[in-house]
């Protein structure tokens, strides 16, 4: 497993649970709009300068800023905060590439924690893996666009049948889910996100986040106005009633 990046303290990445975060190098897709290059692209991975993120400069963890992070200085770290954190999150990149993935899970819930994935859903078979031998307990799904434009907008050929299908899976609601989408001008039109909401119409969660001009895959995302507030407010009426829960954030 190639660890990209460690978040030693999240509140709000793992809904209810204080947390660490875990960030996994690799990806299948390339959204031009991504705001983590150094885990998505194989140039920028293996020059790795994903940061270690701590409060304190010049502390132990400084020393793998601008390196991979060893699986034992992580597993150490867990160890010692048993009892101060409720959880752990895998994100990337995209976790579910990754062929020891449920190994690497088992090591984490061997020292209590909860576990949640956050998936972009191209690895259907992994992801029913991971919840048949309960390995999760709490997945987030990004919905990049209408099932139509799917291909075109996350940068590489796919097959959307596994897309409906890890949908498929969450909906069947043997894990707690959200989906999840990032609005992005000049990607996502207000019926785009309509449409995107009626694909998973009858999930439980929902939420539409808001596109941040950082640093992205294509540079020339980072000279993109974000949406008005307001704009996405109204859409979230709009779509409201499709969902158990359905905000902003």
């Amino acid at each position: 497993m190639i660890i990209g990046g460690l978040q030693k303290t999240t509140l709000i990445d793992f809904p209810g649970k204080i947390a660490a975060t875990i960030f996994i190098s690799g990806c299948s897709f390339r959204c031009p709009w991504c705001y983590s290059p150094e885990l998505v692209l194989p140039e920028k991975i293996k020059k790795h300068l994903y940061p270690v993120k701590s409060r304190k400069a010049g502390s132990p963890e400084a020393k793998f800023n601008g390196a991979r992070i060893p699986e034992k200085y992580l597993f150490d770290f867990l160890k010692k905060r048993k009892g101060l954190l409720d959880g752990v999150c895998l994100t990337g990149g995209e976790p579910t590439i990754h062929k020891d993935l449920p190994n690497f899970i088992k090591k984490i819930k061997k020292l209590g924690y909860l576990v949640k994935i956050d998936t972009n859903g191209s690895n259907p078979e992994m992801l029913e893996r991971l919840i048949n031998e309960k390995l999760v307990d709490y997945v987030a799904m990004d919905i990049k666009a209408p099932k139509e434009k799917y291909e075109k907008l996350v940068g590489v050929k796919i097959n959307i049948q596994k897309i409906q299908k890890s949908i498929d899976i969450l909906k069947d609601g043997r894990v707690d889910y959200e989906f999840r989408s990032t609005i992005v001008p000049t990607v996502h039109t207000k019926e785009d996100v309509i449409n995107m909401a009626k694909w998973i119409k009858g999930a439980k969660r929902y939420y539409l986040q808001n596109f941040r001009p950082e640093k992205t895959i294509d540079p020339k995302f980072e000279k993109i106005k974000p949406y008005p507030q307001e704009f996405l407010l109204e859409i979230q009426k709009a779509i409201a009633p499709f969902f158990e829960i359905c905000q902003v954030r």
